[in-house]
């Protein structure tokens, strides 16, 4: 019973902890510091050794917090690896994945054992406890993390070949690290253990790995059965943590009945069931969205208590008088990724601009790394967190260094798709708004919030020395070829007519016969006009009837009329033509795209076809979503060429 209670009290310390460093870490991007730094520094300034908020045996104590976020932790990993969106760049996604596994894991492993006498931890060890070490060491080298190359993409809006790259060498990694990670967790235990490596260790090494594989295979039915269930999300969400949770006690109790039953301690990773049941899941099964979004809902609550679990559980003793060699293991890798990385480069045909560049977007580290640190302090009590507490100073350095380098590589190689930076390039969307009156400069500003570059004709001559803040006003004597010519009126995407009919059917034939048919949108003024426009193809809005049938769908369907207006909060319709040739021939049931995306139509050649899960897009096409705002962004950037 006082067990229990003294549980309850380590635990409610620790929530009220995780809600201060929750709150408290949000400063840190403001001063171009990490997250995850922020919560580290919480739980170290909270923990045993400064405030001593939160008491020592808490790091025992709270052991399963550790388990259920690392098992998260491979779940989300795990939901990376989407195969259908890496088709286009798997000879450069295979080959830098392996330069980069390869030589990070073989030369950051060799270098760390010739450094061995300077590591506190290492120099009184036996050789071939040093070469375990070593390995572990190495394992640790190659990981990655996905969530800050995700985040740093969104920001920039990033796309191209260079980034597609990265992206999947940076989810394939960290799926193969964590097999690579099982195959020598089990080595370093035959070792440590004295059990004689030999044929036999070798093959219950395959023993484990498979055990672990069809472990993995079995909770992806779990899951799938689970999301099948007519429940609300929050207890999928609860079953899903409860069995990352239950994955570790089978773990656990397979290793401590095992030697009973083969004489051999059979070690099932857990890490790896809960990945491998993950890939399932994301690659084939219809339940990928959901068990996405569940993932993406809860993320911040995991990554919250694991960073300030694991900043809670780093001896400042240790830390004080091993950190140079933080600062070492950082150059080891750095140095590893770069030779793995034009391994990689060269072997793929890249382009050679990305020999500069090519390694810069691999440094940082993040959750999977410290992960599976824990795990090695867990299962090496004498040694393991000694190790931890280097890796997470080095996991603080890659951050800081790390995401600053990913920026730069992808604006040296040209995939910088960020607003600003289209705008300074000029590649922002144009709008041509023909017409000076308070219905265009309304229009304008929309235009403008939304990313466009609207520009405002008129051939008012009382209006010629006008100013409009923020919005270009282009004054012409009269609308010929030759005038619009002037301001490239060819690379406009969009005609907006506002003027007279006659006026407005001048613009339109110039769009018609000059440029091609663009998006022509005309404000009727006589409906006996309405086939000359249409027959140009002009999007025709009759100010006598707009209203009466808004007004219309308002009452029919209130809903859905705010929707598509834009009415709703974050909300939004907007049309994206697809230009990323790796996504030509997919189905739209396999797009995966966010759960709060819709797909209202799909138009192809001018026509509008008849979509469903297996229509099979092309170049070209133009879908029409709905959606909040920052899920159409992210699907905007993904159709991009």
């Amino acid at each position: 019973m006082h067990d229990i209670i003294s549980l309850i009290e380590i635990l409610s310390i620790f929530i009220i902890v995780a809600v201060a460093g929750s709150r408290l870490a949000r400063y840190f991007p403001k001063v171009k510091l990490p997250l995850i730094t922020g919560l580290l520094i919480t739980g170290v300034i909270c923990g045993p050794y400064v405030l001593k908020i939160v008491p020592r045996e808490a790091y025992e104590s709270l052991s399963f917090l550790r388990e259920i976020t690392i098992a998260f932790i491979a779940f989300a990993a795990g939901s990376e690896l989407y195969l259908n969106e890496m088709r286009g760049r798997l000879k450069s996604i295979r080959w830098m994945t392996l330069g980069q596994l390869v030589f990070t894991f073989v030369f950051g492993s060799i270098l760390v054992f010739l450094l061995s006498d300077f590591v506190p931890y290492m120099k009184e060890q036996p050789v071939l406890y040093s070469i375990a070490i070593s390995l572990l060491t190495g394992t640790i080298f190659v990981t990655r993390s996905p969530a800050s190359a995700i985040a740093v993409i969104n920001e920039l809006r990033a796309k191209g070949p260079f980034t597609q790259t990265l992206l999947g060498v940076t989810v394939v990694k960290d799926f193969l690290v964590i097999i690579l990670f099982g195959i020598v967790l089990s080595i370093a235990e035959s070792i440590f253990k004295n059990t004689s490596f030999n044929f036999v260790s070798i093959t219950f090494i395959l023993i484990e790995l498979i055990l672990s594989f069809l472990t993995g295979y079995f909770l992806y039915l779990l899951l799938r059965f689970l999301l099948s269930l007519k429940i609300e999300k929050y207890y999928k969400t609860f079953f899903i943590l409860v069995l990352g949770f239950l994955t570790y006690q089978l773990s656990h109790l397979v290793r401590d009945n095992s030697i009973e039953l083969t004489g051999h301690r059979l070690h099932l990773e857990p890490l790896l069931i809960c990945l491998v049941s993950s890939f399932y899941l994301t690659n084939f099964s219809k339940f990928r969205s959901e068990f996405l979004q569940i993932i993406e809902d809860i993320s911040d609550v995991i990554y919250v208590v694991f960073f300030i679990y694991v900043g809670i559980s780093l001896d400042l003793e240790i830390f004080y008088s091993i950190w140079p060699i933080a600062f070492i293991f950082f150059g080891i890798r750095c140095v590893s990724i770069i030779f793995g990385s034009l391994f990689g480069t060269w072997k793929a045909n890249d382009p050679g601009k990305y020999y500069p560049v090519s390694w810069m977007p691999y440094i940082s580290q993040g959750p999977v790394a410290l992960g599976l640190t824990a795990v090695i302090a867990n299962q090496f009590p004498d040694w393991g967190p000694q190790l931890l507490t280097i890796i997470i100073g080095t996991t603080v350095i890659n951050h800081l260094l790390g995401d600053p380098l990913l920026k730069f590589s992808i604006r040296y190689v040209g995939e910088d798709r960020s607003r600003a930076h289209l705008q300074k390039d000029g590649k922002a969307r144009r709008a041509l708004i023909f017409g000076y009156e308070n219905q265009a400069v309304a229009l304008a500003n929309q235009l403008k919030a939304n990313g466009w570059k609207p520009e405002i004709i008129t051939t008012d001559s009382e209006y010629k020395n006008n100013r409009i803040d923020n919005i270009e006003l282009v004054y012409f004597d009269s609308l010929t070829y030759k005038n619009l010519e002037t301001i490239k009126a060819g690379k406009a995407d969009s005609f907006v007519a506002l003027l007279t009919d006659e006026e407005n059917l001048e613009i339109c034939e110039l769009a018609y016969q000059k440029y091609g048919t663009k998006d022509l949108i005309v404000r009727l003024n006589d409906r006996a006009n309405f086939n000359k426009f249409h027959n140009l193809g002009a999007l025709i809005v009759e100010p006598s009837t707009a209203i009466v049938s808004l007004l219309d769908h308002f009452v029919r369907s209130p809903q859905a009329t705010s929707l598509l207006l834009g009415m709703q909060k974050d909300q939004d319709t907007r049309d994206i033509e697809l230009l990323n040739p790796n996504l030509h021939g997919i189905y739209l049931r396999d797009l995966r795209l966010p759960p709060d995306l819709i797909v209202l139509s799909v138009k192809r050649g001018g026509q509008m076809i008849i979509s469903h899960g297996y229509t099979r897009l092309r170049l070209g096409d133009v879908i029409t979503l709905v959606g909040t705002i920052s899920s159409l962004e992210n699907v905007s950037l993904r159709f991009a060429k």
